[in-house]
């Protein structure tokens, strides 16, 4: 009678023991999904927190300084999308195909991509800091900012003249996540957020030998941070041991690989133009009701950005597993991986949408006492965190499409529901129809909503399978 061998599972602990320390083989295209979903999922919720931890930290220090200061990290930051905007959709392309490479079993495929993913971050880098370090105040004024916020225009001047190491910390770590090697960018999140979470207070306060540099010393701390984290990451890429080695041969520009980066990415970027910009849009709207309104929605969004970076790396996990299973011709299996990626994700964030309706003012005390801005926000945090589950389910599938390389229907979700449908309900809701700052808190809400519907319906129809990368 032949021996049979029964293979158990690890445990959740263990699984996330492994997902931590990086120690799978990177693969996943067979064995158990919710597996890989754990392995995956893990390390990229922590890299998205600890990104976050970039906003949050510089709010909590720059509310000390005073609210104009506030509503000039808000205003930057509402600006600086743009440059979030090209970075992750870049960032995309650049998951897409290294995760198709991975799948095909064609590491130096994997490896030419991720240089030219590096060099397209340089060329985008460029224009974007020359344009946004010389017109910031101009371009604060637009956004309706008063005297006081522009006279703080030299952290906008900072933040946008180096958005080069933003676009290099979200490519390189796009390529570790498409090697399914999620952990290396966590850790490297880990040391940029160390740097800026220290640097921070001395740079803002003058503590020490630190010059005093107000609300610009969070701008010098948060590039220095994220710059150390790009030279990290870099010197990671170049060891002979990673799952991704770039060579000397490597290093060079491919005009083929470049094309097809600039095919998916180009249409990646657009996509997040469209939903970042938006984000421009609203907050222009709130900008009309004063600076205390604009605070306030910068803070309430800033403890969002925190708390839903759990959704935003489940999202990030299928876009992996898609990737790598169409690589390996599973078609089926990509889908199964979204489904039950999309269910965990409704499930976190809807015990945290209880949470935060329920619990909305003591946090919002964590981050200013001050008496007319914190009501607002606490109003503004009760009415979004009314829309995460939907927000949950929708970005998986609009996440999966991104992963299986059709960077064009969630471009057109994107356009439907926020610039179509959001912008305009925002607009009715807070002035014709008078409901002031808070209608523009549930024309966003409604907007989820919306991208979730849509989503699914296209998603059923399962023509993303078929997309070449």
């Amino acid at each position: 009678m032949p021996e049979i061998t029964i293979t158990r599972q690890p445990g959740a602990w263990a699984t996330i023991r492994d997902a931590l320390a990086g120690s799978h083989h990177g693969v996943y295209t067979d064995g158990s999904i919710d597996r890989a979903i754990v392995l995956l999922a893990v390390p990229m919720v922590l890299e998205l927190v600890l990104e976050s931890v970039f906003a949050v930290v510089d709010v909590f220090f720059v509310a000390r300084v005073g609210s104009d200061s506030v509503a000039t990290v808000g205003l930057t930051e509402s600006m600086l999308t743009v440059v979030y905007a090209v970075a992750i959709g870049l960032s995309m392309g650049t998951t897409a195909v290294v995760a198709r490479r991975i799948g095909e079993g064609d590491r130096d495929g994997a490896a030419r991509t991720a240089v030219q993913a590096i060099v397209l971050g340089i060329l985008v880098a460029i224009p974007l800091g020359v344009f946004g370090a010389s017109f910031a105040p101009r371009l604060l004024a637009v956004m309706g900012a008063g005297g006081d916020v522009l006279a703080h225009a030299s952290y906008a001047r900072v933040v946008f003249g180096c958005n080069v190491v933003i676009l290099q910390l979200f490519l390189i770590n796009a390529v570790f996540r498409g090697a399914g090697d999620a952990a290396i960018a966590m850790r490297v999140l880990w040391i940029a957020n160390a740097f800026n979470i220290c640097l921070d207070p001395c740079f803002i306060f003058g503590l020490g030998p630190f010059p005093r540099l107000g609300v610009t010393g969070a701008a010098v701390a948060t590039t220095t941070g994220r710059g150390i984290g790009v030279a990290v990451q870099l010197w990671l890429l170049s060891r002979r041991d990673g799952r991704i080695t770039i060579r000397r041969r490597h290093l060079r520009i491919e005009p083929t690989v470049m094309i097809n980066m600039l095919r998916i990415s180009g249409t990646a970027i657009v996509q997040m133009l469209i939903g970042t910009t938006s984000w421009i849009g609203v907050m222009r709207i709130v900008a009309s009701f004063g600076s205390v309104a604009v605070a306030a929605a910068t803070i309430a969004v800033r403890i969002l950005l925190f708390v839903l970076m759990p959704s935003w790396g489940l999202s990030n996990a299928a876009a992996t597993l898609v990737g790598q299973n169409l690589g390996a011709g599973k078609p089926d299996r990509a889908e199964a991986s979204v489904w039950r990626t999309s269910a965990y994700n409704a499930g976190v964030l809807g015990v945290l949408a209880v949470v935060f309706v329920a619990f909305a003012a003591p946090i919002v005390a964590l981050f200013t006492d001050d008496p007319a801005v914190a009501p607002m926000a606490t109003t503004a945090l009760r009415i979004w965190s009314g829309g995460f589950p939907f927000y949950a389910v929708g970005y998986v599938l609009t996440q999966a499409f991104n992963g299986a390389g059709d960077t064009a229907t969630p471009t057109l979700i994107n356009l439907g529901c926020f610039w179509c449908f959001e912008i305009p309900l925002a607009y009715v809701l807070a002035g014709p129809l008078g409901f002031g700052p808070a209608g523009v808190f549930w024309a966003g809400a409604i907007g989820l909503g919306s991208l979730s519907i849509v989503s699914a319906w296209l998603f059923r129809r399962g023509t993303w399978k078929t997309t070449r990368v």
